[in-house]
């Protein structure tokens, strides 16, 4: 089991490493619903994470990914998802703004002041386990675990800790809000402000690294 943990980690880390949603659950808390819209957001976000896991193992499961002969699948889907990670990062790093310019955002972002909780759920939901990078890399990392052949005891046990770390950025900021109310605004304004500026740049690098990773994992599977 740990090393199906160690296996996990990278990819889980840069789910947790995710601009955007830090930033739309940062503009949640300068809201009047801040203190539901926040902890909903995050809630959507777990939910999120956890169906996409669920389903993978369950398909992986019913496929016996963990033998041999299903293991050399598992490894062209890293293979592939590696790929497609690849055309992403090459996609955020033409998006960049330039020195001088202002980071742009989505426009649904300019609507978060008149989320209910029950649309913080789900958009977090959605930015969770169905953006594209979260999607590919719970994919990745649930494949990952699926061919280690655990118990089912042990999948759930290593899928929370993967949960657990790729929400505690999204989960720090509310946290952080709910402690120290309108006295942590400041900070977070600053943070929020960085990340809009920086946002193409660290997920074009972010996904450049995993994806090469996933790359390299699929080759190693392949020619074993």
């Amino acid at each position: 089991m740990g090393q199906a943990i160690g296996q996990i980690l990278p990819a889980a880390v840069a789910v947790a490493i995710s601009p955007l949603p830090i930033i739309a659950v940062i503009l949640m808390l300068f809201t009047p619903r801040a203190r539901t819209n926040g902890p909903a957001f995050v809630v959507g976000w777990v939910l999120g994470l956890v169906v996409v896991g669920i389903v993978v193992l369950l398909v992986a499961g019913a496929a016996d990914i963990a033998t041999n002969q299903s293991s050399r699948a598992g490894s062209i889907i890293k293979l592939v998802l590696g790929l497609v990670l690849l055309r992403l990062a090459v996609r955020q790093w033409r998006g960049r703004p330039h020195a001088g310019e202002e980071g742009s955002l989505p426009k649904w972002m300019h609507a978060i002041d008149r989320f209910t909780p029950v649309k913080a759920l789900g958009l977090g939901a959605v930015l969770g386990g169905l953006n594209p990078k979260n999607f590919v890399l719970a994919v990745a990392a649930a494949t990952t675990l699926a061919q280690a052949g655990l118990s089912a005891g042990e999948d759930t046990l290593v899928w929370a800790i993967f949960v657990a770390i790729g929400t505690a950025t999204v989960a720090a900021p509310v946290g952080y809000y709910l402690i120290g109310g309108d006295s942590a605004k400041g900070e977070l304004e600053e943070l929020r402000t960085w990340l809009g500026h920086n946002n193409a740049t660290v997920m074009a690098v972010l996904l450049v690294v995993i994806g090469a990773k996933l790359i390299g994992d699929g080759i190693t599977g392949l020619s074993s």
